[in-house]
């Protein structure tokens, strides 16, 4: 597979050196992502979004969602403890173990997670800082010597 080069990248912008590691790892990733369990990546504001994931089979108890550097994890284990063995005639619903990653943007944080219906919903909301929000910056004159205000004059 071909390799990404983010070189360009770095002639035009500071700070992007995370964003373009990411890229050049996606691209040149061999492994196939897994495709279970399904999910959706949803906008839900402007600052709003949700993750749900099919999780049909597994009780609350059985899933985890957990926050660390910068990536959510959503773990599930099956506990067949004090059930009583079935026997499948056919077995199309899979509650096999999984674990599956995120990678969350800065200033993304999870607000919630909720388990209805066999679909595991999770709420994420992003927080700019006030340090990073656009701002005016008010343009001053230059002043003589005096403290005057120093007129252009026309010709």
């Amino acid at each position: 597979m071909r390799r990404f080069d983010p070189t360009p990248l770095y002639r035009a912008s500071v700070g992007f050196d995370q964003m373009a590691e990411m890229l050049d790892r996606v691209l040149s990733s061999d492994l196939q992502s897994p495709s279970y369990p399904p999910y959706n990546i949803e906008k839900t504001g402007e600052n709003g979004y949700r993750i749900s994931l099919a999780v049909a089979g597994f009780r609350a108890d059985d899933l985890s969602v957990e926050v660390k550097e910068n990536a959510l994890l959503v773990t599930a284990r099956t506990s067949d403890e004090g059930e009583t063995p079935r026997e499948y005639l056919h077995r199309g619903i899979a509650t096999r173990a999984f674990e599956r990653r995120f990678h969350l943007a800065d200033h993304v944080r999870v607000t919630g997670a909720s388990h209805v219906d066999g679909m595991l919903h999770i709420d994420l909301q992003r927080e700019l800082p006030e340090a990073l929000k656009p701002r005016q910056i008010e343009i001053t004159r230059d002043t003589g010597p005096a403290g005057t205000l120093v007129q252009a004059s026309a010709a």
